[in-house]
C-alpha cells in the first residue's frame, strides 16, 4: 500500500520545486477521469498523519463513492517516489461533463499538466476537443492515458493489429487537436509519443496500465496482456503493471515543475509589466516575493466556513498575512494555511510559491480573484464556455426552511459561479439558472441531499432581447416634465459583444486602453473616448452630447436607467444582447431639487425603450450544439428527431464502432429531448449537449413567443408601442 507520511516530512518536499508537480486530470464526459484517479489515490498514499496505520486509502475511497462527488472533486495531493527520489504531485480532478466546464476551466489554471483520458472504444470526442482547447489556451502541457483497453479485447474482441491501429488513430487525433490548437513554439514540442513514454494504456477500472518504456524494460510484448484477459488473471496484470506507476512516472517525467513552467505561463495568463517586481517574482516562481495567488475554487466547509483554494504563483503565504482581493478594494488577513492531503485538510502554517494552499478567512474571495500582499493588476478573469440558458424556479416545501434555503442557495453560488441564483420578491420564487438541464438536476440533488424539501418548477428557456436596425431618436421626459433625455440606439457588431462576453472588454478597464481597441473594432473616434458603461451581457452606453449642462451630476442616474433597460427589455422583460445605446443631448433643470433620481431614470429608460422599439426589435433563444453517438443503422432515428425539433445536422462521422451526428437545436425544444431519443434508439443512443449561439426567434413563432412570456412574467397582455413610452410626434 501506498507509504503514509507525517506532515513534517511533506512540508520539506513541498519547499523543493523540482520535487513538486501541479496536475490535472481532462476528459470527455464518462471516459473514466474519476476512475482513473481513485486508482491513483489508492496507491499512492495518502499523506494524512491522522490515517497513518489505522486507516487504507481505499476506505476513504468508498465512502467517496458512496457520495459520489465527482462533480466538485477536490484537489488531492499524492506521495511517490521514483528513482529514489520523493515527489510530490497535486491532483485536480475535474468533470467532463459540458455542463461543468466552468470547473474546468478554473482547475487549469492552477495547474502546468494536464493527463488527459480518451476512452479507447470512443475514441476522441467533443468535449475532448474542448478541454484540449482549453488546456491550450492557458499553456497546460498535456500527456495521454488511453483507457478501457478491456473493452476492446473483451467486448470487440479485436486481434491484437486491429488494437493498435485503434490506439495509433487516437493519438494522432489528439496530437492534431493539439497543433491545431497550441501556439506555434508548442505545437511540435508538446505532442504525445509511444516512443518518448508519454502515452499510455491501460484500463482504471482494473487498475493496470503501462507506457513503452516500461513494457520493454519489463519485456512486455501486447500478445501478453491479451493473455492475461484469456487466463482472466487480472492480478497478474495489476501486480505487474499497476496503472499509477504508469501515470505519475509519466507525470513526473514529463508534466515541468513549477519554477519552469511559470516562465511561459505567466506572460500568457497574466497581463502586468513582466519586468515589475511583481511579474519577475511570479516568472521565476520566488516564494521571497510579494504574494500572488489565484483562487481556483471555493468550497463551503460547515466547520470551517469558506476555504479558498488556489496556485499560488509568487511568495510564501502564511498563518495571519495580511492580502488583498485585487480590484476590489477588501484586505483579509489568513486564518490558516492548509493543503489538502486526500478527503482531509491538513494544516501547514505556511506554504512557498508553487503550491496549491488551501486558505482561510478570505470570505469574499470568488473563483478567479487574484489575492496578492500588495496592489497589483489582477489576473485576468476566467473565461467559461458557455453560459447559463435554461432556469428552473424553486421553493421550499415548508416556509419554515426558507432562510435555510437561501443559505444553502448562497454557498451553491459560490462554489459554481456559473450557476445564478436570482429571488423573486413579488412571487416569492427562487430562480436557479444553469448551462443545461444537467446542470440544474445536479443543484436540485445537492439542496435535497443538504435535507431541504424543494418543489421545482419545469426548466424555463432564458431568451434574449436584440435589435436588427438603427433605432430613431427620441426624446424621453421626466414624470415632472422638467428635463428631457435623447437616446438612439443601434445594433453592436458580433465580434464586439463576444469580446465583452469573454470579459476581454469590460467595463472596469482603462479607457485609453479600450479606446485604442474599440477603434480597432472599427468604432468612430468620439464614440470609442466617451465610453460611459459596458454591460457584461454585450451592451454598450456611450455620451455624445456636446456641453451638456449639469450633466455630471446626473451621470450615475442616467446609468441607472440604461441598466434597467438592459436587464428588461420592452418586448418581453428578458436581457437585451448587442445594444449600443447612444445619448445625443440632455436638456436638465437648473435646480437638482428637479432632476433627482425618481426623474432622471424614467426619462432615460422611456428615452431607450422607445428607440429600441423603433429598431426592428427581436427575440433571439439560445440555439444548443447536440453531439450523438450512436449505432449506424439507427442514424435515421436520430436525424428525424433532429429535423422535428427546429434542427440542423452539421456532420455524420462515422467512426470505428459507432457513428457520431453532430447538430444543433433550439433549447426550448429539448424539454423531452431524453424520452424521445430513448423511445426511437431504445435506449442506444448517448449525446451531450452544449450552449452554441444566440439565433433570432423564426417570425411564425415570434409573437407566440413574446406573448408566452409575458404571461407567464404576469405582463400585461398587448403588443407594447413606442406610444407608451414617449409622446410620438
Amino acid at each position: 500500500m501506498g507509504k503514509i507520511k507525517r506532515i513534517s516530512e511533506v512540508m520539506d518536499i513541498l519547499r523543493v520545486k523540482d520535487q513538486v508537480r501541479n496536475v490535472g486530470i481532462i476528459a470527455h464526459v464518462d471516459h473514466g477521469k474519476t476512475t482513473t484517479t481513485d486508482s491513483l489515490l489508492a496507491a499512492a498514499g495518502l499523506l494524512s498523519p491522522q490515517l497513518a496505520g489505522k486507516a487504507l486509502a481505499l476506505d476513504y475511497l468508498e465512502e467517496e463513492q458512496q457520495r459520489q462527488m465527482t462533480i466538485k472533486a477536490a484537489n488531492i495531493s499524492l506521495y511517490y517516489e521514483m528513482d529514489g527520489r520523493p515527489f510530490i504531485i497535486n491532483l485536480i480532478d475535474t468533470p467532463g461533463h459540458v455542463d461543468f466546464s466552468g470547473r474546468v476551466t478554473r482547475a487549469l489554471r492552477a495547474i502546468d499538466g494536464c493527463i488527459i483520458v480518451v476512452d479507447a472504444v470512443e475514441g476522441v470526442m467533443t468535449q475532448t476537443e474542448t478541454v484540449i482547447r482549453q488546456a491550450m489556451g492557458e499553456r497546460v502541457k498535456p500527456v495521454l492515458h488511453i483507457n478501457k483497453i478491456d473493452r476492446l479485447i473483451k467486448e470487440l474482441k479485436l486481434s491484437p493489429q486491429m488494437i493498435q491501429n485503434t490506439i495509433g488513430k487516437i493519438v494522432l487525433e489528439v496530437n492534431r487537436l493539439i497543433e491545431m490548437y497550441a501556439e506555434p513554439e508548442y505545437a511540435q514540442r508538446w505532442k504525445v509519443s509511444f516512443q518518448d513514454g508519454s502515452v499510455s494504456l491501460g484500463s482504471a477500472k482494473d487498475r493496470w496500465g503501462f507506457t513503452l518504456p516500461q513494457a520493454q524494460k519489463k519485456g512486455l510484448k501486447f500478445s501478453d496482456v491479451i493473455d492475461a484477459f484469456t487466463r482472466n488473471d487480472l492480478d497478474w496484470l495489476r501486480g505487474n503493471f499497476p496503472l499509477h506507476e504508469a501515470l505519475l512516472e509519466m507525470v513526473i517525467r514529463h508534466h515541468p515543475p513549477p519554477h519552469v513552467a511559470q516562465r511561459y505561463r505567466i506572460p500568457k495568463l497574466w497581463k502586468g509589466p513582466i519586468e515589475s517586481e511583481v511579474g519577475q517574482a511570479m516568472l521565476n516562481c520566488d516564494e521571497k516575493g510579494p504574494t500572488v495567488m489565484v483562487i481556483t475554487d471555493v468550497k463551503v466547509d460547515p466547520q470551517a466556513g469558506v476555504v479558498t483554494t488556489g496556485r499560488l504563483f509568487s511568495g510564501t503565504i502564511s498563518d495571519g498575512d495580511s492580502v488583498l482581493i485585487v480590484g476590489r478594494n477588501v484586505e483579509r488577513r489568513v486564518q490558516q494555511v492548509g493543503v489538502y492531503m486526500g478527503p482531509s485538510r491538513e494544516i501547514v502554517g505556511s506554504l512557498p510559491a508553487g503550491n496549491i494552499p488551501a486558505v482561510l478567512g478570505i470570505e469574499e474571495a470568488r473563483a478567479g480573484d487574484t489575492l496578492a500582499s500588495t496592489d497589483t493588476v489582477p489576473f485576468e478573469s476566467l473565461k467559461y464556455v458557455s453560459e447559463p440558458v435554461v432556469t428552473i424556479s424553486i421553493e421550499p416545501k415548508h416556509s419554515r426552511d426558507l432562510p435555510k434555503l437561501v443559505d444553502y442557495l448562497n454557498k451553491l453560488t459560490i462554489e459554481d459561479p456559473t450557476l445564478l441564483t436570482v429571488v423573486r420578491p413579488e412571487t416569492g420564487e427562487y430562480l436557479i439558472s444553469g448551462m443545461g438541464t444537467l446542470h440544474l438536476e445536479i443543484a436540485l440533488t445537492w439542496i435535497q441531499k443538504a435535507g431541504l424539501e424543494i418543489v421545482a418548477g419545469k426548466p424555463i428557456i432564458l431568451y434574449r432581447e436584440a435589435i436588427s436596425s438603427k433605432g430613431r431618436t427620441f426624446e424621453g421626459k421626466s414624470p415632472n416634465r422638467h428635463n428631457r433625455i435623447h437616446f438612439y440606439v443601434e445594433k453592436l457588431d458580433e465580434t464586439v459583444i463576444e469580446l465583452i462576453r469573454k470579459g476581454e472588454i469590460f467595463d472596469e478597464m482603462d479607457r485609453k486602453q479600450l479606446s485604442k481597441t474599440l477603434r480597432d473594432l472599427g468604432f468612430d473616434a468620439d464614440e470609442a473616448r466617451n465610453v460611459w458603461t459596458i454591460d457584461p451581457n454585450g451592451n454598450v452606453l456611450i455620451d455624445m452630447t456636446k456641453g451638456a449642462q449639469y450633466l455630471h451630476e446626473t451621470k450615475s442616474m442616467i446609468i441607472s436607467g440604461f441598466q434597467r433597460v438592459v436587464q428588461e427589455g420592452p418586448l418581453a422583460g428578458e436581457r437585451m444582447r448587442g445594444v449600443k445605446a447612444v445619448l445625443v443631448n440632455v436638456d436638465l433643470h437648473e435646480d437638482p431639487v428637479h432632476r433627482g433620481f425618481a426623474q432622471i431614470a424614467p426619462a432615460t429608460w422611456r428615452s431607450l425603450y422607445a428607440s429600441i422599439l423603433s429598431a426592428s426589435p427581436t427575440i433571439l433563444e439560445p440555439v444548443l450544439k447536440i453531439e450523438v453517438k450512436v449505432p449506424a443503422d439507427l442514424i435515421g432515428a436520430v436525424t428525424s428527431i433532429l429535423s422535428s425539433k427546429r434542427g440542423r445536422i452539421h456532420d455524420v462521422r462515422q467512426g470505428e464502432f459507432i457513428t457520431i451526428v453532430t447538430g444543433e437545436m433550439p433549447a426550448s425544444e429539448t424539454g423531452d429531448l431524453s424520452e424521445v431519443m430513448r423511445n426511437a434508439t431504445m435506449g442506444k443512443a448517448f449525446w451531450g449537449t452544449e450552449f452554441y449561439a444566440w439565433r433570432p426567434v423564426p417570425a411564425s413563432l415570434f409573437e407566440k413567443v413574446v406573448m408566452d412570456i409575458r404571461k407567464r412574467k404576469g405582463m400585461p397582455l398587448e403588443w407594447p408601442k413606442i406610444g407608451d413610452y414617449v409622446e410620438e410626434v
